[in-house]
């Protein structure tokens, strides 16, 4: 039985009664086939990571450049409480950090954690443990400072504040 060809346009002329293998296209690859471009994508974005590793930025640039008070002073250069000056800015300058408080330093520790107390308004369930490696904060005990740092976890005290800088207030 034949099958009537509905088609509105004449058969090719190839096409007679002899059967006859279509022809197939070989495609040839591309040089910029999306599974190439994906290679040298993955290729450039890790040697950008490497060679940035191998090439930090240098320190002195940086921290002028973050740097949020152009006043800052580090405290191995004071051995002095007496040399401490309000509204002055004492430690790590060139890192960002988004931990913050205001009160008053205090010698000791909470339940045997940190070097220093920091009693902020609000009694005593708002007073922070501090420690740190940049400050000595013993030139800041009894006196009003908004310190800046990393909160750390602890389970003896609410909380325990690495301190990165130090800005006096009184």
């Amino acid at each position: 039985m034949d099958i009537p060809n509905l088609s509105t346009s004449p058969p090719p002329a190839s096409a007679s009664s002899s059967k006859t293998i279509p022809s197939t296209k070989v495609k040839s690859p591309s040089l910029l086939s999306p599974k190439i471009l994906m290679i040298i994508l993955v290729i450039a974005v890790g040697a950008g990571y490497f060679i940035s590793r191998l090439i930090p930025l240098s320190t002195s640039n940086t921290a002028s450049f973050l740097s949020s008070e152009p006043g800052a002073i580090s405290t191995e250069d004071i051995t002095d409480k007496s040399a401490i000056e309000v509204g002055k800015l004492y430690g790590d300058t060139a890192t960002i950090f988004k931990d913050s408080a205001t009160g008053t330093v205090e010698k000791g520790s909470i339940n045997g954690v940190g070097t220093h107390i920091l009693n902020r308004e609000g009694g005593a369930s708002q007073r922070a443990s501090l420690t740190s490696s940049v400050v000595d904060l013993d030139l800041f005990v009894d006196r009003k400072v908004e310190v800046k740092g990393e909160t750390n976890a602890s389970k003896q005290t609410n909380w325990l504040l690495d301190v990165g800088s130090v800005k006096v207030l009184e």
